[in-house]
């Protein structure tokens, strides 16, 4: 404990730990850290990523455990298409009423009002699920815990000052790593007790991140109290709004829709265990959420919207030739995690420009942003299932969405140009003033 305390709340070292005074004077990345975590309120930033984490894993239970459901019900392609789609559109639709309340009833208590919902949904699936239509059903639920995306980033960056922003929203974006955790333990679980019991699992495991947002978590002060109705969906109406909306359908869409369809992808493309389907995914979605810190981070420095035209490039060329690899497991799957990457870098650069632009306003901004985002993943499970059934491969899905990544570096560059003007420095940094 004593050397964790130096590190989260610096404390000087003792006169005695040389060692320790000389480890972190010559290392000035522990001491950015320090200084970042003393910058902001660091225990509501945790409480914030495992409440992000939980509601990940949760959201894509039924991607992780695709090939058990399609096996119990013999699902087409474009059911199981269908199937994945509905839990990622449920829970896009639910972003932004979700982040309308926060602004009125506070954030942390938006987190424990979605987590209770949560639970009952959880349940519903443990004893309700017999049928098709039961399991469409049961993915409208699965989608409260998708709409948790812009009240958690909101919460947990609240605190810190804008030019911590970008790193506070990647480590809380972190929580991505929910969607690995599942397609790593779903299966499994689902092997050894069949996969409607995971429901019930799951239903007791968000017990554990209401207990820290109740103990460990405070509403920050960032909020305009006395802002109008029309004030806080603002962003509805803006051009921006829209344009950060459509970039993060690429990059978030892309992210949670293909962590989604993975599984089906490989058992269905190269014949992998069910088990070895999600380890592999596993392994996609892992990048991703690492990488969104990595994003964020390198945004404060380098800027936001330099970042995105490197990732939107990555993209566009790893997914055109993931389409061309269809033959080969190990390409695939390096491509795949390095698309990833990317991904996950885009996410975290994307909110690092949304604070900087909506300062009063991020958690509407930010649902709002993530709302469309992730309608745009709800279609790619859709896209895949019927490119298979419909034109003979998953290949075509691959290259339509390489298409949108181009189409979406062009805007970025377009708007651009205006944004450096208004409300960024050159390249999409948080301005000293």
């Amino acid at each position: 404990m004593g050397g964790t305390s130096f590190f989260l709340f610096g404390n000087p070292p003792c006169r005695h730990s040389a060692g320790k005074s000389t480890y972190f004077h010559k290392n000035p990345s522990v001491n950015f850290f320090k200084a970042f975590l003393k910058s902001g309120h660091s225990p509501t930033l945790f409480a914030a990523f495992l409440y992000f984490s939980f509601s990940c894993c949760i959201w894509v239970l039924n991607g992780a455990m695709a090939p058990f459901i399609s096996e119990t019900f013999g699902l087409s392609p474009a059911q199981k298409g269908l199937m994945l789609s509905v839990p990622i559109i449920a829970g896009a639709l639910m972003r932004f009423p979700l982040g309308l309340l926060s602004q009125y009833i506070g954030r942390k208590n938006a987190t424990l009002v979605e987590m209770g919902l949560i639970a009952v949904a959880m349940l519903f699936g443990f004893f309700f699920v017999k049928s098709f239509n039961d399991l469409l059903a049961m993915g409208v639920l699965l989608g409260i815990a998708g709409a948790s995306f812009g009240v958690a980033l909101s919460l947990g960056s609240g605190s810190f000052p804008a030019r911590h922003k970008g790193l506070a929203m990647g480590l809380v974006g972190a929580g991505n790593v929910g969607t690995a955790v599942s397609v790593l333990i779903a299966p499994p679980l689902a092997q050894a007790f069949g996969w409607v019991t995971v429901y019930g699992i799951a239903a007791a495991a968000i017990s554990i991140p209401m207990i820290v947002m109740i103990v460990f978590a405070k509403e920050p002060d960032d909020l305009d109290k006395h802002a109008s109705f029309k004030q806080h969906i603002a962003c509805l109406y803006e051009k921006d709004g829209w344009a950060f909306s459509l970039i993060y359908a690429v990059t978030f869409g892309g992210f949670i829709g293909l962590a989604t369809f993975l599984p089906t992808y490989y058992y269905d493309q190269f014949s992998v265990s069910k088990v070895q389907a999600g380890q592999l995914t596993m392994l996609a979605a892992f990048m991703g959420a690492a990488l969104r810190v990595f994003g964020g981070w390198i945004s404060d420095r380098w800027g936001g919207i330099n970042t995105l035209s490197v990732v939107l490039v990555t993209v566009a060329v790893t997914l055109t030739m993931c389409g061309m690899a269809g033959g080969s497991l190990v390409a695939t799957t390096l491509l795949v995690m390095l698309c990833f990457a990317a991904l996950g870098a885009g996410n975290g650069a994307v909110f690092q420009l949304v604070p900087l632009r909506w300062p009063l306003a991020t958690a509407v901004a930010g649902s709002m942003i993530g709302e469309i985002g992730a309608l745009g993943g709800g279609l790619v499970p859709s896209a895949m299932g019927l490119s298979k059934q419909y034109g003979g491969s998953y290949a075509w899905g691959f290259f339509l969405f390489a298409s949108l990544a181009m189409m979406m570096l062009v805007m970025l560059r377009v708007m651009q140009i205006r944004w450096t003007r208004t409300w960024a420095e050159k390249g999409g940094r948080a301005r000293t003033a």
